[in-house]
């Protein structure tokens, strides 16, 4: 006669025990917590400090290129050809600050001539470049 174990189904165990699932969980959480502060590569940098009250320059004084519709430039109120457009735009390009050239441009003004501006300040160096416009009042 053979011996039951009170079960009466006879079939294998479907329970799953949990407690070493656990015991290995609160090892890598344990280990985890020990080194995670030591992963942590600290390095010292030596910040540069602010001061606001200090200037470093004057600020520059702007460019300023008005283009009229039949193609005439004045840079600065005064009228110039290309030829010392380019050479003003070299000049300044030089520079350290470099100053921003502010082209203001007839609203009938044909877009090659601006577009001709452009290509003839980018060739020389101008970084700093704006368009000057009117606002609706």
């Amino acid at each position: 006669m053979a011996m039951s174990t009170g079960d009466s189904s006879g079939g294998p165990m479907s329970e799953i025990n949990v407690t070493p699932l656990v015991d290995v969980m609160l090892v890598l959480l344990i280990i985890f917590m020990i080194t995670a502060p030591l992963m942590s590569h600290r390095i010292t940098v030596e910040l540069p400090t602010a001061n606001p009250k200090v200037t470093d320059t004057e600020p520059v004084e702007p460019m300023d290129l008005a283009i009229k519709p039949d193609g005439t430039m004045y840079l600065n109120d005064v009228e110039v050809t290309e030829a010392e457009l380019k050479a003003q735009f070299a000049v300044a390009a030089a520079k350290s600050p470099q100053p921003e050239l502010q082209i203001r441009a007839d609203k009938t003004t044909e877009y090659k001539i601006v577009r001709k501006v452009l290509g003839s300040a980018k060739e020389q160096g101008m970084v700093h470049v704006g368009f000057i416009t009117t606002g609706k009042e």
